[in-house]
């Protein structure tokens, strides 16, 4: 499909990505770029890319660079990339999008990038944890288009298509609304409650033993990487606080239920609840 993809950053999202433009036949070679060493030898080591170059010299020679830092070191990389490029393509795989975008909209290459969030990932990081077979049959979201120049939309699209993802457009204000309630909440109330858990099941051993597949996969979020999620949260703060006071009102009722002897109206908070099953089968 292209020459060459660079991919900045290494780690599951990058790695993945890099296997599956190796399978898919999207690149004919992958550049990568990676500051932590470890992590450079550890995806030479497991052919993720085919050489590790400087972020410069990965400008200079990818037809396409793809950037999957975390949001905070992304946010500065991006208007500095764009300063570079010759016409190459520039797309992210970050999980914010406002912040994101006003800090580019007015570059003279705005039309040589595309905000892209695939709505996939897992609790590990690292090169390591690249997964073959990622992205498959998830939902992508594409990110205020129409600001970019038509090859680069329908390269992205293209992309996306040949690792089996839906395509979605929105905006980023709407992206990061919606991203908000899908999946960053999701990951406070796993850090929450594996706080609370630990903080009052004092015996290691017992946890280990009574965790049924329920908690495990309730709280198995709570393993994602500090270093990715600060900064999410960090830029999606008013979102993310929104999505916050609309679940604690929720616990709140549900506790209130529990103090009062309610039975009725907690048994038709659970079967509310039950409506989900229209959206996640």
């Amino acid at each position: 499909m292209i020459n060459k993809i660079a991919i900045v950053g290494v780690g599951l999202i990058g790695g993945s990505l890099a296997l599956q433009c190796r399978k898919k036949g999207i690149a004919e070679k992958i550049i990568g770029v990676e500051s932590n060493t470890n992590h450079a030898a550890q995806a030479l080591s497991l052919h993720l890319v085919d050489e590790i170059l400087s972020l410069d010299d990965a400008i200079k020679n990818a037809d396409v660079i793809v950037l999957t830092v975390p949001m905070n070191v992304l946010v500065g990389l991006l208007p500095d990339i764009l300063d570079k490029v010759k016409g190459q393509i520039v797309m992210d795989m970050g999980s914010t999008k406002s912040i994101l975008s006003k800090a580019v909209d007015h570059h003279r290459n705005r039309g040589r990038f595309i905000a892209t969030h695939p709505m996939w990932g897992t609790e590990y990081s690292g090169p390591a944890a690249a997964v073959e077979g990622a992205f498959e049959n998830k939902a992508v979201i594409l990110c205020d288009s129409e600001k970019s120049d038509s090859d680069v939309f329908e390269f992205a699209k293209k992309m996306y298509s040949m690792l089996n993802m839906r395509i979605l457009e929105m905006n980023a204000v709407d992206h990061d609304l919606h991203a908000a309630y899908v999946s960053h909440i999701s990951h406070i109330t796993s850090f929450a409650l594996a706080n609370t858990v630990l903080e009052k099941e004092r015996e290691d051993n017992a946890i280990f033993e009574m965790a049924s597949a329920g908690f495990e996969s309730t709280v198995r979020l709570a393993k994602s990487n500090p270093d990715m999620w600060t900064p999410i949260l960090m830029q999606n703060k008013e979102n993310v606080l929104d999505v916050l006071n609309e679940h604690i009102s929720q616990l709140r009722k549900f506790k209130s239920c529990l103090e009062k002897d309610n039975w009725e109206y907690l048994k038709e908070l659970m079967s509310n609840a039950n409506q989900i099953r229209r959206i996640i089968q």
